[in-house]
C-alpha cells in the first residue's frame, strides 16, 4: 500500500537523488563528480596506518621476549629436571656405601687390598707394566670396521686353492752343513 504522503517520482530520475545545481544538466553534474573524487589515501587513513604499525611493533616486541621467557623457563625446567636426577644417583650411591659387601669389593677393586691370608696376583703386559682394568666400554666410532668376506669369495678361493695348491714348505734340516765359501787346506 503506498504511503499517502510521499510524492509521486518522475519517470526519468531515480528516488534519492540530489538535485543538481540551478542552471547545470544532470549530464555535466556526473561528469564532474567523476572528476573531482576524492583522492583514496586520505589523512585518516594515514593516521590508521601509523596506529597500526604501532600496535604491530609493540606486539611483536612483547611476542619476542614472551618467547624467550618460554625458552627460557623450559631451559631452567630442564635443568631442575637433571639435577633431581643428579640428586637421586647420588642418594641411591650414598646408600650403597652403606652396604658392607658393596664398600668391601670397591676397597678390593680401587685399592687393590685383600683379606690377610689371601693372594693377590697382577696381570703384566707385554711391556712389563701391570694391565689396567677396562670396565668401560670403547666407543664404536673409535674401533676399526671389518667387513667379512662374502660367501661366494671364500667358496671361489677354496676352489682356486684346490686347482693350484701352495708350493710345499721345504723340510726342516737335519744336520747342520756349513755354508759353501772357500775350502781350507
Amino acid at each position: 500500500m503506498p504511503n499517502p504522503r510521499s510524492r509521486p517520482q518522475r519517470a526519468g530520475r531515480p528516488r534519492n537523488t540530489r538535485p543538481g545545481r540551478r542552471g547545470t544538466s544532470p549530464r555535466s553534474t556526473a561528469a564532474q563528480g567523476s572528476a573531482s573524487r576524492r583522492p583514496r589515501f586520505t589523512s585518516r587513513m594515514a593516521v590508521l596506518v601509523v596506529v597500526f604499525a604501532l600496535l604491530v611493533v609493540s606486539y611483536a616486541s612483547s611476542m619476542r621476549a614472551y618467547l624467550q621467557q618460554r625458552s627460557q623457563v623450559q631451559a631452567l625446567q630442564d635443568q631442575v629436571a637433571r639435577s633431581r636426577q643428579d640428586i637421586s644417583e647420588l642418594e641411591r650411591e650414598k646408600r650403597r656405601w652403606h652396604d658392607n659387601a658393596y664398600a668391601e669389593a670397591q676397597i678390593r677393586e680401587r685399592l687393590g687390598w685383600v683379606l690377610p691370608g689371601e693372594t693377590s696376583y697382577q696381570v703384566i703386559g707385554k711391556d712389563g707394566k701391570p694391565l689396567q682394568d677396562t670396565s668401560e666400554l670403547s666407543d664404536p666410532s673409535s674401533v676399526g670396521r671389518t667387513v667379512p668376506d662374502a660367501w661366494w669369495s671364500t667358496a671361489w678361493g677354496s676352489l682356486r686353492a684346490a686347482d693350484h695348491p701352495p708350493a710345499p714348505k721345504p723340510a726342516p734340516a737335519t744336520r747342520i752343513t756349513p755354508p759353501p765359501g772357500p775350502k781350507k787346506q
